[in-house]
């Protein structure tokens, strides 16, 4: 099973953050700034972000929010943050998701909280009998999700084409291209062990060194949407037998977490498995979910 980690050299470098001025937006004084930005125009953009992506920003939020969305107001060459969102509301066509885009944050790693990946390993020897199976990683980000649960698919078959489909989907159009594209700075990497490195990534040569990319078994196994968890309806083709829906809740409300929860979880297989971040909890929604184990749950019983 094992493959070369000879690459032919990965098209393009992972997205990469502008360079920073010596001080950055997010961190000059409300007077050095170089768009005003009152307590007017962040009321306005949490209501807007709210309305849009279900994100509840806090107030310490303030400077991310002035740093990022100054970059769209340069872009467009607009003058005030009142411009930008007068001209957001009235038509703003694509740039609202380049706005979403803006204010999504995206942290994740491959294997991340590793035990979810132990018991979906042990999940799919148990279904191994059950025909193709389907996975879903409902907030992938820049792909590492996904990726590693093909991995664990991978290894847990013992082959590269295991009976397994993952739908990875995320609100953030910037972060599905940079998982499409399957290409990381081999920091991402370090921590694998040297035999997952060798079997599942090509690392790159000349032009494209300091870079991996994803072999391109994992990439035919996984199929990236954008897919807003505020839409009333989920056009996905399910049912799953899990669903990773990790570190995403933190940003919404509970009502909001109960209405996507409502969404989700008829989705899984009557037995499939709701995974979740270690420091999200749904008390609050267990007529919906039940816990089952370590930030697992399944589907409550039907009255």
């Amino acid at each position: 099973m094992s493959v070369t980690s000879r690459s032919t050299a990965p098209a393009s470098p992972a997205r990469r953050t502008p360079p920073a001025s010596p001080v950055s937006d997010e961190h000059r004084a409300a007077g050095e700034r170089e768009f005003e930005f009152g307590d007017r125009d962040f009321r306005r953009v949490c209501e807007l972000i709210r309305e849009r992506a279900g994100i509840a920003l806090a107030d310490g939020k303030r400077d991310m929010v002035y740093g990022r969305l100054s970059r769209r107001l340069r872009a467009l060459g607009l003058r005030s943050f009142r411009e930008y969102l007068d001209q957001l509301e009235k038509d703003g066509g694509d740039e609202w998701q380049a706005f979403t885009n803006a204010l999504t944050t995206n942290l994740t790693s491959f294997f991340r909280e590793p035990h979810h990946f132990d018991k979906l390993r042990e999940e799919l020897h148990g279904r191994a009998n059950n025909g193709p199976l389907k996975l879903w990683s409902c907030a992938s980000s820049t792909g590492e999700e996904p990726y590693s649960m093909a991995i664990t698919a991978c290894e847990a078959y013992g082959t590269l084409n295991p009976p397994v489909r993952i739908l990875a989907t995320d609100v953030d159009t910037q972060v599905l291209a940079t998982g499409e594209r399957g290409v990381y700075p081999l920091e991402r990497i370090a921590s694998l062990s040297e035999n997952l490195r060798k079997r599942y990534f090509l690392r790159g040569t000349g032009p494209n060194a300091g870079f991996c990319r994803v072999n391109p078994a994992l990439r035919n196994l996984i199929d990236f949407r954008q897919l807003n968890l505020l839409t009333p309806r989920y056009d996905v083709s399910g049912p799953f037998d899990a669903v990773f829906c990790r570190n995403v809740m933190i940003y919404f409300d509970k009502p909001t977490q109960r209405g996507i929860l409502s969404r989700l979880v008829p989705h899984l297989v009557d037995d499939g498995l709701l995974y979740t971040g270690h420091s999200e909890n749904y008390l609050h929604a267990g007529d919906i979910i039940q816990p089952c184990g370590r930030t697992l749950y399944r589907r409550a019983a039907r009255a």
